[in-house]
């Protein structure tokens, strides 16, 4: 809620003009992309009309305030905090329950620790968050009431089987994995550097904060090829739901690579390299920062009132 307009202004300002009628795009809000249609004129929703002509972040501030109220700044929030908050709820605490049993449970050392515990926890996340994605896509892309919606998803699995249901699970393990693994990896090697530097047994708001924004830029700049494809095969996948023609060419996650490796050559996989840093450190840094304050508030809070109690 904290980042929410700065990157959703931020994500406006960047967008190009918009793309054809009856096509598929990507909108972000800053913490979750979402897939929406418009197929004429009178169907698109307001905020797809208005004119989204900005020089800037500052100016995008500005006209989307003056244009459509404050509360825009943190539009689409609701439905994103539905499938925010479980995936990390899920997601910290499968990585301390296994960064603990890998380093106390079972006699692990070494710094390689982060890097399993962030990926196992990860992936846990994405299996089981993946279902409820699919689920999400259907009705932007679709614009179906839940009853529909109930029928389409029992016709799926009916046809295509139980698997149907994390159709797109490829290319999320592949870019979202890889991007844990690296933030855990290196978030707790720049905060014991940090705490070591400045003489600190417990990392304090400001260590955390600071880490996590340097790990997430890191994690960021080397898993952007992987995102870049995701989302290219999430429009795809978006243009095959809304039309209902097949996708010509396959969309497997390195086909796809390869083919934007043709296009345009390693600027095409790391598109939009700038944007993606703005958003994901500070994102990182206010969420593993806030995560470690609450940890440290409640230790407190449980071992005042056990001494109490004693």
């Amino acid at each position: 809620m904290i980042i929410w307009p700065t990157a959703l202004a931020l994500s406006l300002s960047l967008s190009p003009s918009p793309p054809p009628l009856r096509k598929c795009y990507l909108y972000c809000n800053g913490l979750m992309d979402h897939i929406y249609v418009c197929q004429n004129g009178a169907g698109c929703t307001s905020w797809y009309k208005t004119p989204t002509h900005f020089s800037g972040t500052l100016d995008a501030f500005v006209k989307i305030t003056r244009n459509e109220g404050v509360r825009s700044l943190w539009s689409g929030l609701p439905p994103t905090l539905v499938m925010a908050v479980p995936a990390t709820v899920i997601y910290f605490t499968c990585y301390d329950q296994l960064r603990d049993l890998l380093r106390y449970g079972m006699g692990f050392q070494g710094n390689y620790i982060p890097l399993v515990a962030g990926g196992l926890a990860r992936l846990g996340a994405v299996s089981v968050i993946s279902p409820l994605e699919l689920v999400r896509t259907k009705m932007q892309s679709r614009k179906v009431t839940y009853s529909e919606l109930r029928v389409c998803i029992l016709s799926s699995v009916a046809q295509d089987g139980w698997l149907s249901l994390w159709r797109g699970w490829g290319p999320t393990v592949l870019r979202d994995v890889p991007f844990s693994a690296l933030y855990w990896f290196n978030y707790e090697l720049v905060k014991a550097h940090l705490c070591d530097k400045y003489n600190v047994s417990q990392a304090t708001f400001s260590i955390s904060f600071t880490a996590g924004a340097i790990s997430g830029a890191v994690a960021a700049i080397m898993t952007l090829p992987f995102d870049v494809v995701k989302t290219r095969r999430q429009i795809q996948l978006g243009e095959m739901e809304t039309l209902g023609v097949p996708v010509k060419n396959p969309t497997s996650t390195w086909y796809i690579m390869r083919g934007i490796w043709t296009e345009s050559g390693y600027r095409g996989l790391f598109a939009g390299f700038i944007p993606r840093v703005i958003k994901v450190a500070p994102a990182c840094a206010v969420m593993i920062s806030t995560y470690e304050f609450g940890k440290i508030f409640f230790q407190k809070m449980n071992l005042d009132r056990q001494q109490q109690a004693c």
